[in-house]
């Protein structure tokens, strides 16, 4: 198999941050402080459920698998970042007005982005470092907060948060049915099964 042209992926210090605390909390870091002496919102709860979902639809997958792409499919490292570019820009772009902490996904994994074959480590170290920095806002969002329009450039534009937060999990259960449909293409054996154990994890609650 043809291997990507550029391994460094995994090596970029910009997938592994770790400074990202006083770039993207700013505000929000004393009104996370409060917020978690309770709950989050249950929407939340279900965001971070549907990620470990997705996360478990990676795990254990070589380098070589990972970046196989079966046409008109990416491969499953691009699935990655192509989530790590839509929680950036929903969660720390409009959700918290910031600039782009990895500019590189914005510009390489975002909807209509040519595809590539990244390293599936670079991707979920990038992953990791936006979703991350995305926690402390998300902590922070309330039931009226959700029913808010998006702000884009100062100004409100139609969606609002709530619209926003549920397009990111469905997106992530599209893509987590994709990742499992090459997996199966590729002949993988002993595959994860969805949904998992939703029921200790994040079962229903009232707000």
């Amino acid at each position: 198999m043809e291997q990507s042209n550029d391994d460094s992926d995994e090596l970029r210090p910009e997938y592994a941050r770790d400074d990202f605390g006083p770039m993207v909390r700013g505000k929000y870091t004393a009104q996370t402080r409060e917020i978690n002496k309770v709950m989050p919102h249950p929407l939340v709860d279900q965001l971070r459920f549907t990620r470990s979902e997705f996360l478990r639809s990676v795990k254990g997958v070589n380098e070589e698998d990972a970046q196989k792409r079966l046409l008109p499919m990416n491969c499953l490292a691009w699935n990655v970042g192509h989530l790590a570019w839509q929680e950036q820009r929903y969660f720390l772009y409009y959700g918290q007005a910031q600039g782009l902490l990895l500019p590189d996904i914005e510009r390489d994994f975002a909807y209509g982005a040519p595809g590539s074959t990244p390293s599936l480590k670079g991707m979920v170290a990038a992953w990791k470092t936006i979703t991350a920095a995305a926690d402390p806002w998300l902590d922070t969002l309330t039931s009226e907060m959700l029913t808010r329009n998006v702000i884009s450039n100062g100004k409100p534009i139609a969606p609002i948060y709530g619209n926003m937060l549920q397009r990111v999990i469905y997106h992530y259960w599209y893509h987590t049915g994709e990742n499992m449909a090459i997996r199966q293409l590729l002949g993988h054996e002993r595959l994860p099964v969805y949904v998992g154990n939703i029921d200790d994890k994040a079962p229903y609650r009232q707000e």
